[in-house]
């Protein structure tokens, strides 16, 4: 099975977790796009609105139907789905490789569970293969990147990009992460940085792995 079979595996098993009436949460990327448009043909007109993290996905998703409100307009909703870059045994990930790690981090924050939809390649022993993402304050690039290096990681400003919010992307290698909340307190206590990202203080409560037999499930 394609890693592209494997994600829509993953996305399809998600399905099971959506409560019709109630508002939804969505991230972001290839395997959430799966999870979309599965929505959309199961879920049309019995989703009452839906909490998106990216300007990408809630195009999608007001073009099959849903209606797409504010963060500021929910207090909190039962569920949030999205994909990742890596995750490890405990279920903290990487995620940002598609550049929505701050409105993801807002957005699965305020839910009651955090749905992680991945193919096989994504599960590793220690987090850290897959560049972190590191949001950042245009003028602090320098300053950051500094305390970064310090920390062991060697930052790479990702070209020809800026986030929804404005804002540039450093990415950073040569991290192998054994501790990530620690890590990601001490990364977001720079000076500059809008958030990276590690998802540990706030790790996936279930991840759907999706592989060559099955789905396999990990968390509550």
């Amino acid at each position: 099975m394609s890693s592209d079979n494997q994600k829509r595996a993953a996305a399809e098993a998600a399905l099971e977790f959506v409560q019709p009436g109630e508002v939804l949460g969505v991230g972001t990327g290839s395997t959430a796009n799966h999870f979309i448009d599965m929505l959309g043909e199961r879920f049309a007109g019995r989703v009452p609105a839906c909490v998106s993290s990216s300007h990408a996905s809630t195009e999608r998703l007001r073009g099959l139907g849903f209606r797409v409100v504010d963060l500021a307009e929910v207090d909190s909703y039962s569920i949030y789905v999205d994909g990742a870059d890596e995750f490890d045994s405990a279920l903290a990930m990487i995620k940002g490789g598609g550049g929505a790690l701050t409105s993801e981090k807002i957005v699965s924050s305020l839910a009651d569970q955090f749905i992680c939809i991945v193919d096989a390649s994504k599960r590793v022993e220690v987090l850290g293969e897959f560049p972190l993402p590191v949001e950042i304050i245009g003028m602090a690039e320098r300053g950051v990147s500094r305390v970064l290096r310090e920390l062991g990681g060697e930052p790479v400003r990702r070209e020809d990009f800026v986030t929804d919010h404005g804002n540039p992307i450093l990415d950073v290698r040569g991290f192998r992460i054994h501790d990530p909340v620690i890590l990601e307190g001490e990364i977001e206590a720079i000076p500059g940085v809008v958030t990276c990202g590690l998802f540990a203080r706030r790790p996936a409560d279930v991840v759907l792995m999706g592989t060559d037999q099955s789905v396999q499930r990990f968390g509550v």
